[in-house]
């Protein structure tokens, strides 16, 4: 496979798919619910259209892992990993942060990944063993060297109503440990801002590939580091990350440690 190419195809889908949330999001959208507080909109479902109709056009032998489709039935050694609209509740309230993200894996293996923010034209790129980008010009991550003076970022999950264990704790003991602690409701930027350095740190629990896939290569390849909650190596499917430019990584593993219980991965 040419992965120039699936390079390419990768920015070029996500700034179509990116256009057409756009136009949407100008116009108002209807929302329902597919769980207590889980939205879905009209344009999530228009941009996975067009994002699964190109990936099937271009490549119809790989495998695709998408939000509201699931998995096809595909067997491959290459697999599309996609969330035609992440940030859907900001979408559905009108607040301007939500992207589409899109990632490849090849045996498993991330090999590139592209985050779109639609309403700044901010596209976030990056490639295995071949750095980041934003807007074609390299990113790195930031070099906060403290915890106490970084600047945090994290998001909860759909069933915080109802599930004691939901990373409110957490949230708590970072925010005392930390200069501040923001929700931002998109974990696809949040990720893509650790690498830019805008933000110098991330967590989260309970997400879905979709939701960190581009994300993580992003971080890593703009010399940070991501790791699961323990400092283990981040397994895809477990859904849960922490992200940082590397410099106090260890200190939110501590926090982490002494913050247990946390929400369970996906397994």
């Amino acid at each position: 496979m040419n992965l120039d190419k699936a390079f390419d195809f990768a920015t070029e889908t996500a700034r179509a798919a990116g256009a057409l949330l756009r136009d949407y999001y100008q116009r108002g959208v209807t929302a329902e619910y597919k769980g207590e507080i889980d939205l879905v909109t009209e344009a999530d479902r228009a941009s996975e259209t067009l994002i699964l109709d190109r990936i099937r056009a271009a490549y119809p032998d790989h495998a695709i892992l998408s939000e509201e489709s699931g998995a096809n039935h595909q067997t491959s050694r290459f697999k599309w990993i996609a969330d035609p609209l992440d940030g859907t509740t900001n979408f559905a309230h009108g607040f301007p942060a939500f992207c589409v993200t899109l990632a490849l894996l090849v045996d498993d293996t991330l090999e590139l990944g592209v985050t779109y923010d639609p309403l700044r034209d901010e596209l976030f790129t990056a490639r295995r063993g071949q750095g980041a980008q934003l807007n074609d010009r390299a990113i790195h991550v930031s070099k906060t060297p403290l915890l106490d003076r970084a600047l945090l970022c994290t998001g909860f999950p759909y069933d915080r109503r109802t599930n004691p264990i939901n990373n409110t704790q957490q949230f708590a003991d970072f925010l005392v440990q930390s200069q501040a602690v923001l929700r931002v409701g998109s974990a696809a930027l949040d990720l893509a801002y650790v690498a830019c350095g805008r933000l110098d740190g991330f967590w989260e629990f309970r997400l879905n590939a979709w939701d960190m896939a581009a994300g993580v290569l992003l971080v890593n390849e703009a010399g940070g580091q991501t790791s699961e909650p323990d400092g283990a190596p981040v397994r895809q499917w477990s859904g849960r990350v922490v992200a940082s430019n590397g410099l106090f990584h260890a200190e939110m593993i501590d926090v982490l440690a002494r913050s247990q219980p946390w929400p369970s991965a996906r397994d």
